[in-house]
């Protein structure tokens, strides 16, 4: 057993130097564990993040969600990714979210050896074993093109993995108990909860997206698909094309939500934007839709997402809800979030504000808006359709069109 310290005061010219700072750890041969503790004095002001990269890749972050973590071959705590702990050289990866005037002194301890209490382990085990399957409501069907149908989702859940207060198995409760036939858990900086997925969709029935939300502090990303981890360190403007190359789409999170805004210049835009987003809290702000505008309506397919995090979140998963427009012969939790990736990839959503809320979505050559009596259609050129009935059917036109009241509350787009 060995032990590797630091201890420093670290100050705001380390933070403008790099957000990021990374502490050495010799791993030797046959290895049997890593236990890491950050240290951190109630200092006001002082947010700081921690996480681990392996001598073979990147293996979890915590960000400010944890404070101690630990390996072994078999195990580790929750939102980082047990195995083998290769030897050589490991890094303590510190972030400096927050640093106050004066600085802050931190201490971090590494040591290798056995480990006998991974942190977190027992604790996520038992609370994933005491959630029951919840019963779903009645399923909503929605209108749809030929050889299509529409299914409903979430892109954009938290578990004990990251800053999440609950595992994986409650979002999936949440999903079924909310209509979803998908949801995407989108842990931050880590691809440790996609090993639970499979399982977990099955025994829910709920299809479970594997996703990460790629986090800084200028800006969050989710990266959607079985990719292995994206490296939040680099440019941001490497994220499009490194997704892509893996066969995975991207989407930027809520870019216009206060300290977590999109603020990162890019060469090329990814192919997906959530749009819709938990914190649009006053229906009316047309701030949202004017980024999206702004954006370029163009190529720019729009997603939903509840960012649920805990029990006293006033915005369930599935509020708001992405209606995905699948191919008709996708079933089951197997099947549909591929589906529904390939879906995302044709530009085939439409949004609403919950599962039964009133929507607008596409069916051939038409547009319908279900549920919405007394509304208005606005198309991409500014054209005004009243809406009268609980289903009526439009001409569909190509490009992006808004559903909203007549006092100018938004209530569905369809892309």
């Amino acid at each position: 057993m060995a032990v590797t310290s630091y201890r420093r005061r670290w100050t705001l010219d380390d933070r403008a130097e790099s957000v990021w700072h990374s502490l050495p750890v010799d791993i030797p041969a046959d290895c049997a564990g890593l236990l890491v503790t950050l240290t951190v004095p109630p200092v006001e002001g002082a947010v700081i993040d921690i996480g681990c990269e392996g001598a073979g890749g990147w293996r979890g972050w915590s960000g400010g969600a944890r404070q101690t973590f630990a390996f072994t071959p078999e195990a580790a705590t929750p939102g980082y990714l047990p195995g083998e702990l290769e030897p050589g050289t490991w890094w303590v990866v510190l972030g400096l979210h927050r640093i106050p005037l004066e600085g802050v002194e931190l201490l971090v301890e590494a040591t290798t050896g056995p480990v006998d209490n991974i942190p977190g382990l027992n604790e996520y085990a038992d609370a994933t074993a005491a959630i029951a399957v919840p019963q779903r409501p009645p399923r909503r069907t929605l209108p749809a093109s030929s050889g299509l149908k529409w299914i409903a989702g979430d892109f954009h859940a938290h578990s004990l993995h990251s800053d999440g207060s609950t595992p994986v198995a409650n979002l999936a409760a949440l999903g079924v108990s909310a209509g979803l036939d998908v949801l995407a858990v989108t842990d931050h900086n880590t691809v440790a909860h996609h090993a639970e997925l499979p399982s977990l969709s099955k025994r829910f029935g709920i299809g479970l997206i594997p996703g990460q939300e790629v986090t800084t502090d200028t800006g969050h990303a989710n990266a959607f698909g079985e990719i292995g981890p994206i490296d939040f360190r680099q440019p941001a403007a490497t994220w499009v094309s490194e997704v892509a190359r893996r066969g995975g789409l991207l989407s930027i999170n809520h870019p216009l939500g206060g300290d977590c805004a999109w603020r990162h210049p890019l060469p090329e835009h990814p192919p997906l934007a959530e749009i819709w987003h938990s914190s649009w809290l006053d229906h009316t702000w047309g701030g949202p839709i004017a980024w999206w505008q702004a954006w370029g309506l163009e190529g720019t397919t729009p997603i939903g997402g509840s960012d649920w995090h805990n029990p006293t979140s006033f915005t369930p998963p599935g509020t708001p809800t992405t209606w995905i427009a699948v191919d008709a012969d996708a079933e089951g939790p197997t099947e549909l979030p591929t589906a529904t990736l390939e879906a995302l990839s044709a530009g085939r959503t439409a949004l609403s504000w919950s599962y039964t809320a009133p929507v607008l979505v596409r069916a051939d050559d038409e547009l319908i808006a279900l549920d919405a009596p007394n509304t208005l259609v606005i198309t991409p050129d500014g054209t005004r359709h009243p809406i009268h009935t609980s289903q009526a059917h439009l001409p569909a036109t190509p490009g992006p069109h808004l559903l909203i009241t007549h006092t100018g509350n938004f209530l569905s787009a369809c892309a």
